[in-house]
């Protein structure tokens, strides 16, 4: 039996058939997923920062020179409005600093053929 041609065992995985069926090979789409992701992940740490210190969004905004209704709005997964001021002045009201990271989006080895090329 060629193995090529072998059927590949079906995933029930809802998550893995979505993704494979609305996301995977359409670019816009996994950019669009990326800052989705990116958001909710900021607005989580947020709030995870603010819970740990044990504050209220009230006091949390007090200490950020803010309203309870903007560090509502930050916590909130689906804002795509987080700035780097508005995170400095977060990490300050917590005794913390921000820190930025630029990850690749492609494997490495895209990313490496790309660095191995002469300058134009």
């Amino acid at each position: 039996m060629n193995m090529s041609k072998a059927k590949k065992k079906p995933t029930t995985d809802a998550v893995a058939i979505l993704h494979r069926r609305l996301v995977a090979g359409k670019p816009e789409r996994v950019a669009a997923l990326e800052q989705i992701r990116a958001d909710a992940a900021v607005a989580r740490k947020i709030h995870d920062l603010r819970t740990q210190a044990g504050l209220s969004q009230r006091a949390f905004a007090k200490l950020v020179g803010t309203t309870a209704s903007v560090i509502c709005r930050l916590e909130d997964a689906d804002y795509e409005g987080h700035s780097l001021a508005m995170l400095n002045r977060i990490a300050a009201a917590l005794h913390r600093r921000v820190e930025i990271h630029f990850v690749p989006l492609r494997p490495a080895r895209a990313t490496a053929s790309r660095a191995s090329r002469p300058a134009a």
